[in-house]
């Protein structure tokens, strides 16, 4: 693709998220990558430039003419898209992707917008070599990461494949997404309009490249609720849960079930062991469960929409700047070993962080060499050990022992 008058175009480059990826891509020094900013405004755009000091051109697009994106998308090797809610505006562009041999890397959180590329998408980027890659923020490279460096380092030491995993989340810190709220909204009103969504959404294989080569595994819960775990822990449900576990089993399925054939893996908020673990773990689920319930309940949803953040809306720069994140994933392999994947990183998870993995993600698809794969991927399954590596320098943590070892 020399021809291509970009290497990256951030789309929606204005906007909470796109800013920020701007600033980290600004920041980088990205040597002869050529990067342009796309969206709307001329005027926010020029903005933009100015603030951020660079001279990377400005394209004009918009997710409703179909025109400026086809434009877009022949453009570039690699779209980053930052526009959401994706489910009623994303999937204009991952075709254009598609059709163009275009790599592609966004952010979203939603199953079955996900679910919907995948059937109108994949087969056509397979036949043009394109990579449309969802979920490269929060939701869900460390999930899909972690459990690559896991599996890997499992199959190295000669244990074999994942029988369990159990993901934690054991200390986060950061504001709340106006985006991933608006996600939320706009599955809550799919669901409301077609109830038989529900039952797709239940699905733990909704993702899955080939639903019926999937193990019978019976009831396989992808969060758990109020629970304590054999070595005393406490855990409560994780909002993410739901959509992160659904990108790791695509990735195992993807990789020729590479992590396990019948791999059983689930996602949790750990609250620890103390006294008040227990009741702490009750109130994450207790409110969890009322918001879903407020925003699909006509009289509540109003009243969550004015005091909820709205989409292009995040926490302050010293929020954003000042959190973190520490995962652990717990793992038992078919021979029995046991093992402990850390996956950490600092910066506020659905921004600062997020913004490293999405910039991260769009530049290892522009310049880095990558498996031989095309059509709709996971990060895992796209980028492999080449994005671990590039996050690991931009102080991201994905480390792997034994269970028990120093």
């Amino acid at each position: 693709m020399s021809e291509r008058q970009f290497d990256v175009v951030i789309f929606g480059a204005t906007g909470f998220v796109g800013r920020l990826v701007a600033e980290h891509l600004a920041a980088q020094g990205v040597g002869d990558v050529r990067i342009a900013l796309a969206g709307r405004s001329a005027g926010k755009l020029a903005r933009l430039q100015q603030t951020l000091g660079v001279s990377w051109p400005v394209l004009i697009a918009e997710s409703a003419d179909q025109e400026s994106i086809d434009v877009l998308a022949r453009s570039t090797r690699v779209v980053i898209s930052t526009v959401g809610p994706y489910g009623p505006r994303g999937l204009p562009l991952v075709l254009a992707c598609a059709r163009a041999g275009t790599s592609y890397a966004d952010l979203t959180g939603e199953a079955l917008f996900v679910r919907q590329s995948i059937d109108q998408a994949h087969d056509l980027a397979v036949s043009t070599g394109a990579r449309i890659v969802h979920a490269c923020g929060f939701d869900s490279v460390p999930s899909d990461l972690g459990m690559q460096v896991l599996a890997e380092q499992v199959l190295r030491d000669g244990e074999g494949e994942l029988a369990e995993a159990t993901l934690l989340v054991v200390s986060i810190k950061g504001g709340v997404s106006g985006g991933t709220i608006d996600s939320m909204r706009v599955m809550v009103d799919d669901v409301r309009n077609d109830p038989s969504l529900a039952r797709r959404l239940g699905d733990p294989y909704l993702l899955s490249p080939d639903r019926g080569a999937e193990p019978d595994l019976g009831r396989q819960p992808d969060a758990f609720f109020v629970e304590q775990l054999p070595d005393g822990t406490w855990v409560a449900p994780f909002v993410m849960a739901g959509f992160n576990t659904r990108i790791v089993r695509r990735s195992n399925a993807l990789q020729g079930y590479a992590y396990g054939r019948e791999l059983r893996y689930r996602e949790a908020v750990r609250t620890g062991t103390s006294l008040l673990a227990p009741v702490t773990a009750g109130g994450i689920a207790l409110l969890t469960g009322a918001l879903a319930t407020g925003l699909r309940t006509p009289v509540v949803r109003p009243l969550l929409d004015k005091v909820l953040p709205d989409p292009g809306e995040g926490p302050s720069e010293k929020t954003w700047r000042n959190g973190h994140f520490r995962l652990e994933i717990r793992a038992r392999s078919v021979t029995g070993a046991r093992y402990v994947a850390t996956v950490a990183a600092p910066g506020d998870p659905g921004y600062g962080a997020t913004r490293v993995m999405l910039g991260q993600s769009a530049l290892s698809l522009a310049t880095d060499r990558l498996p031989d794969r095309a059509g709709v991927l996971t990060p895992a399954t796209a980028m492999n050990g080449a994005l671990t590596d590039r996050l690991r320098r931009n102080g991201f943590t994905f480390d792997v022992r034994r269970s028990g070892d120093a």
